[in-house]
């Protein structure tokens, strides 16, 4: 069983559409958006399965309230307004982004979590869990940037260190500087 600590980044563009064409395949298209708004934003799951189609269809922006800091956080989404477009296409400006099956409310983070966990193991991963969307997010920024002071901000983390171990930076550049060591 996946957790936050053992679950990993999804490290290169491969492993991420594996994973998107796991998701579609095995969870639904729900499911498989949820991951690219996850691993686009960086925002926690708890953040984005109450999101409404009304907060995000048509924008460049959503400003949300984080629910684990309380903090306010604007969200660039114009990287996947083609996505958002069509995955809106044909829902209700009131509907929830990511509706349940059952009630009328939002899949829950445990149903999210079972969708990405049955996803992964589909493509032989046992380190996906909800994290695994930010910590691809935050690797991937990273790698791209190597601002690890914008990435702390937007993670609201209290250390560079806590960010870049987060992320499975820490390991990388310790496995990166020993390469070739040998005494």
């Amino acid at each position: 069983m996946s957790d936050k600590y053992n679950v990993e980044p999804l490290r290169n563009a491969i492993d991420i559409e594996d994973m998107k064409q796991s998701l579609r395949r095995w969870c639904g298209e729900k499911y498989r958006f949820m991951f690219v708004l996850g691993i686009n934003t960086g925002l926690r799951v708890s953040d984005i399965l109450p999101l409404k189609v009304s907060d995000v269809r048509g924008k460049d922006h959503v400003t949300i309230t984080e629910s684990k800091s309380g903090k306010k956080r604007r969200v660039y989404l114009r990287p996947i307004a083609d996505e958002t477009d069509a995955y809106t296409r044909g829902m209700n400006a009131d509907d929830w982004l990511f509706p349940s099956r059952k009630g009328s409310g939002y899949i829950t983070p445990t149903q999210a979590y079972r969708a990405l966990v049955k996803a992964g193991d589909m493509i032989d991963r046992n380190d996906i869990g909800t994290h695994t969307m930010r910590k691809t997010f935050g690797y991937h920024y990273y790698k791209r940037t190597k601002d690890v002071a914008a990435l702390q901000e937007l993670f609201n983390h209290s250390a560079p260190s806590i960010t870049k171990r987060y992320i499975g930076i820490t390991a990388d550049e310790i496995d990166q500087s020993l390469e070739g060591f040998r005494l």
